[in-house]
């Protein structure tokens, strides 16, 4: 039975190891699953199976933990930014800088709590354990490693500050949930409502919004006048998928001559559509389906990587293959097809035409469903060397001596945003499955939280217990819930925050992917996965220098 008990024990076998993380996932999953009070944890589960598995002996070679852990967050955070990358920039106009001060006003409460506790009890906590502590009451492993950078500077021989991290992690990621559902409380929200109001919000955007409309030209100034010259008239955009002339209907492009009388379909952003009909005439019914030429109309999926990058107005739709595209689908979401609208791998545009010339286009464009069954891998991979490559990148302040890092959580996740927004331009196909993108994403949190939790067993009973634990665990229990408690309320009152993106906020403001893996399991979108990435790269920023600076400064 040798084979057998080293399995058990072998800390260096790879198959000891593997049979670890497979025990710690599947159980804290399936733990993860109990609702209590109407709450599941989900995935979060699995840290506390992995610290009672290293609490009781069951742990592995720590430099394959430390790696496995490392890599499942790159790989979690890198695929979260990768899906909200296209959408990130226009979140940050619409309410990102609000969201933004929010976060930092997280950051600054929680090292006014942590310093006040600290002169509080009078020197019991060092400053150095002070800072583990809030490193892990925020969950921000970076953080604790510039510390720990900056404690060598200093060449500091206390106790690790990871024991104080160790303490505080496992409460502040309970407190940082607790916290949402509190604010949840407190305000009565109705998560239902408030999903309805930020689908409202997003359909009723009136520059994207496409706007259907049957009209007459009556204006008599257009009489003669091409589409292009009516065009540059009005100076707004807008599609006339077919028109109506002399009884026959027609596939217009840039050449086709307006007459009064003439009736078209247009298509154009909501905010445009009154200026339109003013300028072309007023609004008709017209039964397109007893016209001389039948038209069709058909939802085209993009799969050809040529498309790629490709602009609406560059691909000449009505002049070369008789047929216009009136709006695309895009993550879900209809948009106006302005001729500068550039196309991504996975859109679904709208074609109007004859029969035989949608078919053209559909050729085309790929319309292979099978062809966007295989994620990219390539792009994730180069995607991940860049991120490593920027989030490994120094960056030095004035009379700090340890340059400050964005680490591998940071980079990888600045540089997915980067990618999944502007990818097309250097032809990266950045489109993967939900399914693909959701797979990884739940690899990555359950390695790293696996990894945490074995390393953190080992000896956080002992601690709790015999030393000041228990000190700690309350110390990074107030650190992680006031300033989320006092910052969430601002947020949902003066800000007016939509709770759904309010959760992902919460979460991205401490760092914490178990809170962001709550969240999405709460709602039915992905906003709280953009107010997670709308702050994350800010508050990391913050943490890694903070974490430093309260060591360099205080602790020298």
């Amino acid at each position: 039975m040798d084979w057998l008990q080293g399995l058990f024990t072998d800390v260096n076998s790879i198959a000891h190891i593997v049979l670890l993380y497979s025990f710690v996932i599947a159980v804290g999953v399936l733990l993860g699953k109990i609702k209590f009070f109407g709450v599941s944890l989900g995935v979060t589960f699995v840290l506390f199976t992995g610290i009672v598995c290293g609490h009781f002996g069951f742990t592995g070679n720590t430099q394959i933990l430390t790696f496995l852990q490392d890599f499942g967050l790159i790989l979690f955070v890198f695929c979260i930014g990768l899906q909200v990358g296209p959408s990130f920039f226009t979140s940050f106009k619409k309410g990102g800088v609000s969201m933004n001060v929010v976060a930092m006003g997280v950051v600054a409460l929680n090292i006014a709590v942590a310093l006040a506790l600290y002169y509080l009890l009078d020197g019991r906590i060092e400053l150095p354990m002070m800072v583990g502590i809030l490193c892990g009451a925020v969950t921000n492993t970076p953080g604790l490693g510039a510390a720990n950078e900056a404690l060598s500077q200093l060449n500091y021989d206390g106790p690790q500050i990871a024991m104080g991290y160790a303490c505080a992690y496992p409460l502040g990621v309970l407190g940082i949930i607790g916290a949402i559902i509190a604010i949840r409380l407190l305000c009565r929200i109705n998560i239902k409502k408030e999903e309805e109001e930020l689908a409202m919000q997003d359909a009723a955007d009136p520059h994207l919004t496409p706007f259907k409309m049957h009209l007459e030209v009556r204006n008599e100034a257009l009489n003669g006048k091409t589409l292009f010259q009516v065009k540059e008239f009005i100076g707004r955009d807008f599609v006339i998928s077919r028109i109506l002339q002399d009884g026959h209907v027609n596939i217009p492009n840039r050449d086709t001559v307006f007459h009064v009388g003439d009736q078209m379909y247009v298509v154009c952003a909501e905010d445009d559509s009154e200026a339109i009909i003013a300028f072309i005439g007023p609004k008709v019914k017209v039964d397109w389906e007893k016209q001389d030429v039948p038209m069709v109309s058909r939802r085209i999926l993009v799969t050809q990587t040529k498309m790629n990058g490709k602009r609406l107005g560059e691909l000449h739709f009505s002049s070369i293959h008789g047929v216009n595209v009136t709006r695309v689908n895009r993550s879900g979401m209809d948009i106006f097809a302005s001729p500068n609208l550039t196309l991504q791998v996975g859109d679904r545009v709208m074609v109007v035409g004859p029969q035989d010339a949608v078919e053209r286009v559909a050729n085309l464009m790929g319309n292979s469903l099978k062809r966007l069954d295989h994620p990219n891998i390539v792009t994730i991979f180069v995607g991940i060397f860049l991120g490593i490559l920027f989030g490994s990148l120094p960056i030095a302040f004035p009379g700090i001596p340890t340059p400050v890092k964005l680490g591998l959580a940071g980079g990888p996740l600045i540089v997915a945003i980067l990618i999944g927004r502007f990818g097309y331009k250097l032809k990266l196909v950045t489109y993967t499955t939900m399914s693909a993108n959701l797979m990884l994403r739940e690899i990555g949190i359950a390695l790293f939280l696996a990894s945490v939790g074995v390393k953190a067993g080992a000896n956080f009973v002992q601690t709790v217990v015999e030393g000041d634990g228990l000190l700690y665990v309350g110390c990074g229990f107030l650190i992680t819930i006031i300033p989320l408690l006092i910052m969430g309320l601002v947020a949902r009152f003066y800000y007016k925050m939509n709770y759904c993106t309010l959760m992902g906020l919460m979460a991205g403001s401490t760092t914490d992917p178990p809170a962001l893996a709550y969240a999405n399991q709460t709602v039915s979108n992905n906003a709280p996965a953009v107010g997670y990435s709308t702050v994350y790269p800010v508050t990391m920023f913050l943490r890694i220098l903070t974490a430093q600076l309260l060591i360099l400064i205080l602790a020298s």
